[in-house]
């Protein structure tokens, strides 16, 4: 494969509420039935704004966007309607896109997010992008009760086809689907980017989200799945769009990285390990009952999701475990940029979610490995995949992550 020469690499970001209780062992979740009596708005706030410290110093150091999602009745995020976070950066910040990961659409009405859409777009100057997820398992037991799982994906599909239509189609016009009707499909305000902004499928990898992205031409955005199933995810778009003579560029391809920078290997996962066992731990703790409710999926893509360690019995992961499940770079600038580089090459992608802050890490470990990201590491990664040179994917990197 050829050098990628035009690398975007986005500080990602989930808002953590970072506080861990002395007697988290009798929590059997952190997910939908979690106590919101644990909740102190008082360290909300706090946290809020050292979030958005921790957005500003990203976009100040040069990198190429932030992105930011949405989940629902969760520790793992603070974001319940991720509209709102977007337009505080966007006031925040100039220039910089910024990836909204957000609302599962399939739980909404579809016409409200595609207006809510197109204003932070117009408002932004054009900055926006957006990245559409069918919603974990954990959305549906926490959002209104007559939404089916069943009809999960079909309600996603058919939202998707409102929200595109609705931008790129004059209104008013009638729309006549199975889950909505609408006699005046006439969105104010439209998107200033023509004829839409960017958009992805966000996915782990599964048949059906991959179809969806080769139906709607968007590029898709993986998540925290084994690298081998992210890896056949994206041959699989590449198929489906070829079928439709279609191309997949780099650019419609991200990956997300959990990342850590110190001087050296040993002091990043000295420094970052306790911070990342947290985050599997205790910030992503869920149930198979809850990660994937009844008709949500088919039964092989049940079996293919609970049968990974560090997500269907995350509080027994390991080290190893949690290494093998994502992509986990930690270690000096040298280790981490080849590291990354090393799994751009391999998967075809042009696009990187960087998440530096992970689980209940101190935010001077944040500011600190976050600079090191882009002060050494952005650099290393564009210069290597830039100058061309060796394409031969070191198996030990794209393996283990580090050193």
């Amino acid at each position: 494969m050829s050098a990628l020469d035009d690398i975007k690499l986005y500080f990602f970001h989930s808002h953590h509420y970072i506080p861990i209780p002395d007697d988290q062992e009798r929590f059997r979740t952190t997910v939908v039935d979690y106590p919101n009596s644990q909740y102190d708005p008082q360290v909300g706030h706090a946290l809020y704004e050292r979030h958005l410290r921790t957005m500003k110093r990203a976009a100040e150091l040069g990198f190429d966007g932030l992105a930011i999602n949405e989940h629902h009745s969760m520790v793992f995020s603070m974001s319940p309607t991720v509209g709102l976070l977007a337009a505080r950066y966007v006031t925040a910040t100039d220039d910089i896109p910024i990836m909204v990961a957000g609302t599962p659409i399939n739980l909404q009405y579809p016409n409200r997010v595609a207006e809510e859409y197109a204003m932070l777009d117009v408002m932004s100057g054009g900055r926006m992008e957006y990245a559409f997820p069918l919603g974990t398992g954990m959305e549906y037991w926490a959002n209104e009760g007559t939404v089916n799982p069943v009809t999960a994906r079909a309600r996603f599909r058919e939202s998707l086809d409102i929200i595109t239509r609705a931008w790129t189609e004059d209104g008013p016009f009638r729309y006549d689907g199975e889950f909505y009707t609408y006699r005046y499909l006439n969105v104010w305000p439209k998107p200033l980017q023509k004829p839409r902004p960017k958009c992805f499928i966000v996915g782990t990898g599964s048949e059906e989200t991959v179809q969806l992205a080769a139906d709607h031409d968007m590029g898709y955005s993986i998540v925290f799945v084994p690298i081998k199933s992210q890896l056949r995810a994206f041959d699989r778009l590449r198929e489906l769009a070829g079928e439709r003579g279609r191309t997949v560029d780099p650019d419609d391809l991200v990956i997300v990285v959990m990342a850590y920078v110190a001087d050296t290997d040993e002091e990043a996962v000295r420094e970052a390990r306790p911070h990342i066992e947290n985050f599997f731990s205790w910030f992503h703790r869920v149930t198979p009952r809850f990660l994937v409710p009844p008709g949500y999926v088919t039964t092989a893509e049940f079996l293919r999701r609970v049968s990974d360690a560090a997500t269907a019995k995350s509080t027994e992961a390991t080290w190893d475990d949690m290494i093998n499940v994502g992509r986990i770079a930690c270690g000096s600038p040298d280790t981490v940029a080849e590291t990354i580089v090393a799994w751009c090459k391999e998967a075809g992608c042009g696009r990187v979610n960087v998440a530096l802050e992970n689980g209940d890490m101190p935010e001077w470990k944040v500011a600190k490995s976050t600079t090191l990201f882009a002060e050494q590491v952005i650099p290393r990664i564009r210069a290597r995949l830039n100058g061309g040179g060796d394409d031969t994917v070191d198996r030990s990197l794209v393996t283990a992550g580090v050193k």
